[in-house]
C-alpha cells in the first residue's frame, strides 16, 4: 500500500467523524496521545513487539487524519521534502554533521 492509498483509506473510514464533526485540535490531541502510547511501548522494549507495531500504525492513522483535515497529500509532501536524498546535505546516505 502506498502512503496516498493509506491516507485515502483513513479518509474513507474516518473523515466524517474526525474532520466534519471534530476539530483540528481534537485530531492533533489524538495524534499526540498515540505518540505517547508509542513512547511507552518503546520504553518497555528495545525490540519490536506487536503492541509497538499497533502504536506505529495508530500514529500514522492520526497523522493521516490531520493531513486530511488540511487537505494535504502526505505522499506528495514526503516526495518534495525527501527527493531520494537528504534534504540538508543533498547526499545519500546522509553526510550531515550532527549538531
Amino acid at each position: 500500500m502506498e502512503i496516498r492509498e493509506f491516507q485515502n483509506l483513513i479518509r474513507e473510514i474516518y473523515f466524517e467523524k474526525d474532520c466534519v464533526n471534530g476539530s483540528r485540535e481534537r485530531i492533533f490531541l489524538w495524534l499526540i496521545e498515540e505518540v505517547g502510547e508509542l513512547a511507552e511501548e518503546m520504553r518497555k522494549s528495545d525490540k519490536k513487539t506487536d503492541s509497538m507495531e499497533k502504536e506505529f500504525a495508530d500514529v500514522l492513522a492520526w497523522l493521516s487524519s490531520l493531513a486530511n483535515f488540511y487537505d494535504i497529500d502526505l505522499e506528495e509532501c514526503v516526495k518534495k521534502k525527501y527527493p531520494g536524498k537528504c534534504p540538508g546535505c543533498l547526499k545519500k546516505p546522509c553526510e550531515c554533521r550532527d549538531s
